[in-house]
């Protein structure tokens, strides 16, 4: 069995926090329900405590549990779709996971030159030919990000690549032997203008989630750089912060 095979086998831990992840979801544990005990669920998911607690942490730092000392693991209110910001994934496969019926909007792919930053983040020469990519992904029918994906002209076609467009990118980097290895993000708050409000069917105005995103192959090379923008009341993004523990007096 290769190494690849091996990192991409899931952890029993992400399965059992994937499946009660589409419990909540789903309506099984509504919002403000406590979560059945370790007990129960171990037996439902035929799992040890282990295992299930390093899943439920998992739901806690996505921020869909809150653990109440001495009460129990509550559902917490707010949006359903959660993307933590620690961790970079495919928003496709994510919602097919957690049986959202997701969809994906191809609104544009082309061939263009790269502006300046584009080609400063993706180490390219200025005026570089890129492929522009515009999508719009819906989670049972609501549109929830935008995004515009610009990757360099060697790595895919606009028009041979149109397919797989449709799917995920970093399946399709993977298949061209750039497996991504890491990204750097920044997030930053803005209001939906009349272009944006008409594209995620939201008022004029309404806040957004905007995240700017370079991602890197496992030999450092940029091969992506994104713009999302994110509907919070569909789909948000949070960071989980760990406390620094015991300050020294």
């Amino acid at each position: 069995m290769s190494m690849q095979r091996v990192r991409s086998r899931p952890l029993l831990p992400d399965v059992v926090r994937a499946e009660l992840r589409r419990l909540i979801i789903g309506g099984e544990f509504p919002p403000g329900s406590r979560l059945p005990n370790e007990d129960a669920l171990c037996a439902r998911f035929s799992v040890s405590r282990i295992t299930l607690r390093e899943a439920v942490r998992g739901l806690i730092e996505d921020g869909y549990v809150t653990r109440r000392q001495g009460a129990g693991t509550f559902v917490n209110q707010g949006p359903a779709l959660r993307n933590s910001l620690d961790t970079n994934f495919s928003y496709t496969d994510y919602l097919a996971s957690i049986g959202v019926r997701a969809t994906k909007q191809l609104l544009e792919a082309r061939t263009a030159r790269a502006p300046a930053d584009v080609a400063a983040d993706l180490r390219l020469d200025p005026g570089a030919d890129i492929v522009v990519i515009r999508r719009v992904r819906s989670a049972d029918g609501r549109p929830a990000v935008y995004s515009i994906d610009s990757l360099p002209a060697d790595l895919a076609d606009a028009r041979a690549d149109l397919e797989a467009f449709t799917g995920s990118l970093y399946r399709l980097l993977s298949q061209r032997g750039h497996d991504v290895d890491h990204a750097r993000a920044v997030l930053s708050p803005v209001v939906a203008d009349a272009e944006l409000a008409g594209i995620l069917g939201v008022a004029e105005g309404t806040p957004l989630q905007h995240l700017k995103q370079v991602d890197h192959d496992t030999a450092g090379r940029p091969v992506m750089h994104s713009l999302e923008w994110h509907v919070p009341s569909v789909i948000e993004l949070r960071v989980y912060r760990r406390g620094p523990g015991r300050v020294a007096p």
